[in-house]
């Protein structure tokens, strides 16, 4: 799907044409086509191999390489040489630049693996091929090779490396003659900073595979976190299919669910819940976006003593609809009472975006402004931030320093936003402040990731393989169409940090403090994980996968 969406961008961008650039290069779709359809077939043998090697099968391994092979031996790993962090060694490794058979090559990787206690994930990813076009095509590949486990003192341990591969394809099988290391990095964990607990801890639930019975669609769902029962402990919801979760954090280390207890258990399906005290009475109200009308539920600890959740939707007024995927909450106007605001987003594969580069034919964003006695009006166009560019996330937050709550919105499909707060409306100043970060905005997050003492800004977007690769055949070292390699290398560049200056204006960093790929990613945010005064930063990823790595 990303091949041919880039191709046709990419198509359309040169047609249109640019202004320093009279004479747009002709691109051989047909070649590019054929280019990627090998390595897709090379990158889904590669797949193979990589869950050969996850499960030690050295006979399954040894299948993929020709007898006559020439290659780098895999390298003794020797004791730490630096450390990384204060919880992360890096240790010493040597290439060797002699050449070995298949056995003795088979041989090393064996010994490597056999270091390892245990095995959790194995990858190798195509990052560039070329190809000589004849009945058995060849194939010269850059590989990034990933394998994560544990090692016998049963330490995380995170092997990196890439090789050069030359390979030829015999009855539609790829046949690899030639295996060079070029540079191989071996991380050891010397903690385990987090465990899987949410077996134990009572919150684990387990969903259907997408497109069975129980998970019809993939419209994301989320969780939110607050003290619901006053007892100065954060509390779980949680949104899914068909039910929600309310889990109260029992002190010692569990929670349970109370959602049918609470009145929350079964409402129309919601995405994202929101944790925000709206009649500030001093407990935690619950509001949740959804694909429909939007959803309020009145905490009656306050006065009633007890959680309970009763729904105001209708009498607050926020039964707007929406295609809400996201909601956020600030006190715009400044009179002290909480105001919220849906990123909504549209009906993809139903509606298509009018661009994949502009988009602006997603569904309006809505500014629920409160006006007290539980009473909101929806307020987005006189405020100027109902957007329509396929919104995925939001975040409140003082951007330019006047104590007033402005909004960043991360859309899809293109360009975002940052709306400055004016006091009684809000002005589109992203493009002013190089903001716009083009891509497939996702998420967003504010934290001072270098302790200057100013907010920086962190934006999830979406970094592709596949797309890098087809963007250096279309696009060579040569290539004149700078705005066009510009705009589509965006698309499948990753996340974006963003420096606080502290003068108003915003520095793009994410190359030099990066880069910061994470595949199909989502929200994330900052968080200093080992808690040493540092914020780093998480950024969850994935999307409904299949058997082939078609377009990976």
């Amino acid at each position: 799907m990303l091949t041919r969406h880039l191709l046709i961008l990419t198509t359309v961008l040169l047609h249109a044409g640019f202004p320093d650039q009279a004479h747009p290069t002709a691109i051989d779709q047909a070649e590019v086509e054929w280019d990627e359809d090998l390595t897709e077939a090379l990158a889904n043998q590669l797949h193979e191999l990589s869950l050969s090697v996850r499960d030690r099968d050295l006979a399954a391994m040894g299948a993929h390489f020709n007898a006559d092979l020439s290659a780098s031996l895999w390298p003794t790993v020797g004791g730490a040489t630096e450390s990384q962090s204060r919880w992360i060694d890096i240790l010493d490794v040597q290439i060797s630049s002699s050449s070995v058979d298949h056995r003795a090559f088979l041989d090393s990787w064996q010994d490597l693996l056999t270091a390892m206690s245990s095995i959790e994930d194995v990858r190798l990813k195509v990052k560039s091929a070329d190809f000589e076009a004849m009945n058995n095509p060849r194939a010269e590949a850059l590989v990034a090779i990933s394998i994560v486990g544990r090692n016998a003192a049963e330490q995380r341990t995170w092997v990196e490396a890439k090789a050069h591969l030359r390979a030829v394809r015999i009855d539609e099988r790829w046949h690899i003659d030639h295996f060079e290391l070029s540079e191989m990095t071996v991380r050891v964990a010397r903690v385990d900073l987090f465990s899987e607990v949410s077996l134990p801890a009572g919150v684990y639930q387990a969903a259907p595979p997408f497109g069975t019975p129980g998970n019809p669609s993939f419209i994301a769902h989320g969780v939110a976190l607050g003290d619901v029962d006053g007892d100065g402990r954060l509390d779980a919801f949680a949104t899914g299919n068909g039910a929600n979760f309310l889990y109260l954090n029992q002190g010692d280390g569990t929670f349970t669910d109370v959602a049918r207890e609470a009145g929350v258990k079964i409402t129309p399906n919601a995405t994202a819940p929101l944790f925000v005290d709206v009649d500030n009475d001093g407990d935690s109200d619950l509001f949740l976006a959804s694909v429909g009308a939007q959803m309020l539920f009145e905490n009656r600890l306050v006065p009633d003593g007890r959680v309970e959740f009763i729904d105001v939707s209708l009498t607050a007024g926020v039964d707007q609809f929406a295609q809400g995927y996201s909601a956020v909450s600030a006190d715009v106007n400044g009179d002290g009472r909480p105001d919220i605001y849906v990123a909504s987003y549209n009906r993809y594969g139903v509606v298509m975006p009018d661009s994949w580069s502009r988009a602006t034919n997603g569904t309006a964003n809505l500014l629920f402004v409160n006006q007290g006695d539980g009473i909101f009006q929806e307020q987005a166009r006189q405020w100027g931030v109902a957007d329509s560019r396929w919104s995925y996330a939001a975040h409140f937050g003082d951007f330019d320093g006047d104590e007033r709550q402005d909004l960043y919105v991360a859309n899809d499909f293109g360009e975002n936003a940052l709306y400055l707060n004016q006091g009684d409306h809000f002005v589109d100043s992203a493009g002013a402040l190089g903001l716009l970060d083009p891509g497939n905005g996702m998420g967003v997050s504010l934290g001072d990731y270098n302790n200057d003492g100013h907010v920086d800004l962190h934006v999830t977007n979406m970094s592709s393989t596949a797309g890098k690769r087809i963007l250096k055949r279309l696009f060579p070292e040569e290539s004149s169409e700078v705005d066009a390699k510009r705009l589509l290398g965006k698309l499948a560049a990753g996340n974006s940090l963003f420096h606080n200056l502290g003068d108003g204006t915003y520095e793009e960093v994410s190359a030099t403090v990066g880069p910061l790929s994470a595949g199909w990613a989502w929200g994330g945010g900052f968080v200093d994980f080992d808690n040493d005064g540092w914020q780093d930063i998480h950024s969850p990823n994935g999307f409904v996968s299949g058997k082939s790595l078609k377009d990976t």
